[in-house]
């Protein structure tokens, strides 16, 4: 596979937050602390609920002093809205919705674009170094041939090579964010409160999750499917597979899942079609 390529993301959900109050705001609501959302670079966060538990991960993308868009995936701005707006009583805060305004393109591998009528900032959405680039929807943009659309196996191989969880596969609604390693990532442990906080610090403070995002291999050849069991070396069930590349690397098949925390590491296999096939972590 080519380092250098283009993902093309369509038409994410874009709610736009200005006024006085708008970062003071939306750092309540964020695990992120979202002062560190620049004019350079993107953010990714969570937002939970009183439990801590998720129920959105968006990108952060600052515009101008006191103008933070929040951006989900296609099709969730009207329920984003209602579940950050809920919380929004007497801040001064404007809220715009500007979905389908902009399409947005991921670039791995390419320096940042002339500015033009585009907006780039920095961001590792799939674990690498890349670039968010937004472009209005009356200015499409010539990409050059060395900069090529990857294709969807393609993308999500290199996803999930770099252990990066994804909505509706590692990412569900009502899990806790460090179960899936976004701690690194998604949530800063120095900013003041938000909704969540608390469970999410305890969590951090014991140093536990009942279970763990792990990367695997297998041959290419097994039929491993996401849903199959995972079994521990004294064959029991200990976790879940979760994603499978569809394009094998040198023979491995890289693999997605979560392991039990107190399950041990060593002899791992996976129960497919009825038999066990070994798997090793990466």
């Amino acid at each position: 596979m080519s380092r250098s390529f283009r993902v093309d993301l369509g038409y994410p959900a874009i709610l736009e937050f200005r006024g006085p109050d708008a970062v003071r705001f939306l750092n309540g609501q964020m695990t992120q602390d979202v002062k560190l959302a620049t004019r350079e670079a993107a953010l990714p966060s969570c937002i939970t609920d009183a439990k801590g538990k998720l129920q959105f991960r968006v990108h952060l993308t600052a515009m101008k002093d006191g103008v933070i868009w929040v951006t989900a995936p296609v099709g969730t701005a009207e329920e984003l809205e209602a579940r950050l707006t809920k919380y929004l009583i007497a801040d001064d805060v404007e809220v715009t919705d500007n979905s389908g305004e902009y399409q947005l393109y991921h670039l791995i591998g390419a320096p940042i674009p002339p500015a033009g009528h585009s907006l780039a900032r920095r961001s590792d959405r799939y674990g690498v170094e890349g670039i968010d680039l937004w472009v209005p929807v009356d200015y499409p943009i010539d990409f050059p041939s060395t900069l090529a659309e990857i294709s969807a196996d393609d993308l999500e191989s290199f996803r999930i090579a770099n252990g990066v969880p994804a909505w509706g596969s590692e990412l569900v609604e009502g899990m806790l964010p460090p179960e899936a390693a976004l701690e690194a990532t998604d949530i800063s442990y120095h900013k003041g409160c938000y909704i969540g906080q608390e469970v999410i610090s305890r969590v951090k403070t014991a140093g536990k999750v009942n279970r763990n995002l792990i990367r695997l291999g297998t041959a290419e050849n097994v039929p491993v499917e996401p849903g199959d069991i995972l079994i521990s070396g004294e064959g029991d069930e200990c976790g879940t597979i979760t994603s499978v590349a569809p394009v094998a690397d040198d023979g491995v098949r890289g693999l997605l899942g979560y392991l039990k925390r107190t399950a041990e590491r060593a002899g791992l296999q996976v129960r497919s079609h009825g038999r066990l096939y070994p798997v090793n972590l990466r």
